[in-house]
């Protein structure tokens, strides 16, 4: 991409899945449960891999997935569990998928208690979006306090796969909180 606007340090030069989600998704914020959903089980399938891998496996996921249709993926069997492992297109990692179909019927459960999913989750930030000020990538953390927090109250719920790093990178991706780096042209957009 030759556009001259000026990225976060973490963009992939060359990689046009990187640009269209850096410009367009990361860090604005979201608030549709099926959406979550699908950003919680990408951020826990890329744990010790790449962002990348991800990205380029996503529409894998989300045919794999059922379109991250929660009520759908919470009634996955162990047939159906089977044949995710031997899906090319998602990440064939056991504990990965298995926690994708526990994380959507706690989900649901949530959603029976709040009202919302969205509900729930926005309230560790209060409905707003953290604005943080990071000049570098150096800057921007990997978990911070309520992160911490989070992990521990959904662990506390039954989710699985789901530590203070996933729960950062997930409030990155879904809007809680801006880490676009100040000289990022998307800081403004998402403040």
């Amino acid at each position: 991409m030759t556009d001259n606007k000026k990225r976060c340090e973490w963009v992939d030069g060359g990689n046009e899945l990187y640009y269209d989600y850096h410009d367009n998704e990361w860090g604005v914020p979201v608030h549709d449960d099926q959406m979550l959903f699908e950003f919680l089980t990408l951020e826990a399938a890329q744990a010790g891999l790449s962002w990348a891998t991800v990205l380029n496996k996503r529409e894998g996921y989300r045919k794999a997935f059922d379109n991250f249709e929660i009520e759908t993926v919470a009634q996955y069997d162990e047939k159906k569990i089977a044949q995710l492992l031997d899906n090319p297109e998602i990440i064939r990692n056991k504990l990965k998928v298995n926690a994708t179909v526990i994380n959507a019927g706690r989900i649901i459960e949530m959603q029976k208690e709040f009202g919302s999913f969205d509900a729930f989750i926005w309230s560790f930030v209060d409905g707003k979006t953290l604005q943080n000020e990071c000049k570098s990538l150096s800057d921007v953390p990997s978990s911070t306090a309520l992160s911490d927090a989070m992990s521990k109250d959904l662990k506390k719920r039954g989710f699985k796969f789901i530590g203070t790093t996933i729960c950062y990178a997930f409030m990155q991706a879904t809007g809680m909180v801006n880490d676009h780096t100040v000289d990022c042209f998307c800081y403004e957009k998402c403040s």
